[in-house]
């Protein structure tokens, strides 16, 4: 919608938050998208001073030279700001991969904390990203909830925390997340494969407490937690699926697992029903579940869930039983 003649839409988000109204264009309005760079959050303080600067010496009539010069502003904000936000992870992690007989590679992260007495184990959480963080880049799995993790094993507790990165195009399960229900395919994807890998050699060649394994993950991550619960019962002392889904199926396999499992209720992108369902089918079997359904909530219910330390010391505190 034009406003006071700004020929353009007045729909002005960076890293989808919205510009106030005090930056130096008319009122203020006039909103920006930038589509590139979209998956980095640019401090809101540096893109306000940076625009409101440009303002006070532009020409006050050339919209589109404006426009223009406020898209690269922000643009160039953005990159200089990366490490700000999610990928503030990236300063604790090391980056390395895996490789397969077939040649077929899953790039991943890994936080090993300092100065662990030699004869102390301690745990390992595994987590596993969504579909938006597919790729070969090994940054973009650490974009939501990695700093959450590492924040807790430096102040709480030391742990190992492992990001591996899905390649894209493939699945932590190979299913249609579109579907009321799936059967769990016979064989794990290439991916899972990877990770079973992964486990086997850092949990051989760290100081891992084999008691205190845990998994979690959001949206295709979710529905990878489910599905390697399934696969190795009795291998993980809690989990924490979040906004995913698993085969109804599986529950008696995992019964024994602690699970705590979040949804959003007004969740458009993988159905409430599929973490609802699953939770019934656990209570079924007399599993060990936990569900917090979020009213109001859309997919993202993973910021909110990482950030409240009890969950993440409730993960921590499971144990398998001797």
């Amino acid at each position: 919608m034009p406003v006071n003649g700004f020929p353009g839409s007045a729909d002005v988000l960076v890293g989808k938050q919205e510009v106030d109204e005090d930056v130096g264009v008319p009122r203020a309005q006039a909103r920006l998208r930038v589509e590139s760079n979209s998956h980095f959050k640019l401090p809101y303080s540096i893109f306000r001073s940076n625009v409101r600067y440009w303002a006070r010496f532009c020409e006050p009539i050339n919209w589109e030279k404006k426009m223009n010069a406020i898209k690269g502003i922000a643009v160039m904000s953005m990159v200089a700001t990366m490490a700000s936000a999610g990928y503030q992870a990236l300063e604790f992690t090391k980056a390395e991969s895996i490789s397969d007989d077939s040649g077929a590679t899953l790039a991943y992260q890994i936080f090993v904390p300092a100065n662990v007495p030699a004869d102390k184990k301690i745990p390992l959480v595994l987590f596993l990203h969504g579909a938006g963080e597919r790729g070969n880049d090994n940054t973009n799995q650490v974009k939501h909830g990695a700093m959450d993790l590492i924040r807790y094993a430096q102040s709480n507790e030391a742990a190992v925390i492992i990001f591996p990165q899905c390649p894209k195009d493939k699945k932590w399960a190979e299913v249609n997340w579109n579907a009321p229900s799936h059967t769990m395919p016979e064989q794990p994807s290439s991916s899972m494969a990877l990770i079973f890998k992964l486990l086997e050699e850092k949990t051989n060649k760290l100081p891992i407490d084999k008691s205190r394994i845990y998994v979690t993950g959001i949206s295709m991550g979710g529905y990878g937690t489910w599905d390697i619960l399934q696969r190795k019962p009795g291998y993980f002392a809690a989990a924490m699926p979040i906004c995913g889904g698993g085969d109804l199926a599986g529950a008696p396999i995992m019964k024994s697992t602690p699970i705590w499992t979040v949804h959003g209720d007004q969740d458009k992108a993988v159905p409430v029903s599929r973490s609802r369902d699953m939770v019934a089918a656990l209570k079924a079997c007399e599993g060990n579940i936990q569900y917090t359904e979020i009213p109001g909530a859309g997919h993202d219910v993973w910021t909110r869930t990482y950030a409240d330390i009890s969950m993440i010391k409730w993960l921590f505190s499971q144990r398998l039983k001797k």
